[in-house]
């Protein structure tokens, strides 16, 4: 993954927790915490997409090439986006777990 693919993954990443918190109030780690645990995973569901070649068949090959075909820029999006998001929630469980 090239260095856009990379800043695609962390921004996308910071959309997916950011969009997490907003939607699960209860979850929420504040604007700063989601955005830093959407990053951390939005980081690591791209590079994970992109070594399993899941992003898309050829799409996928491309995007470790570096290429910017739209297959691989909306599949890194969505598996960032979602990465961020799960490890945005996963810290909130964990959090409210030690707490109680």
């Amino acid at each position: 993954m090239g260095v856009i693919g990379w800043i695609i993954s962390l921004i996308s990443g910071i959309i997916g927790g950011n969009i997490a918190g907003g939607a699960m109030k209860e979850q929420s780690l504040g604007t700063l915490g989601n955005s830093i645990a959407g990053l951390v995973g939005g980081g690591l569901g791209g590079q994970l997409l992109s070594a399993l070649g899941v992003i898309g068949g050829a799409a996928g090959a491309g995007a470790q090439a570096g290429s910017l075909d739209i297959g691989s820029i909306i599949g890194n999006i969505a598996g960032s986006g979602v990465g961020g998001a799960i490890l945005m929630m996963i810290i909130s469980w964990i959090k409210k777990a030690m707490a109680a």
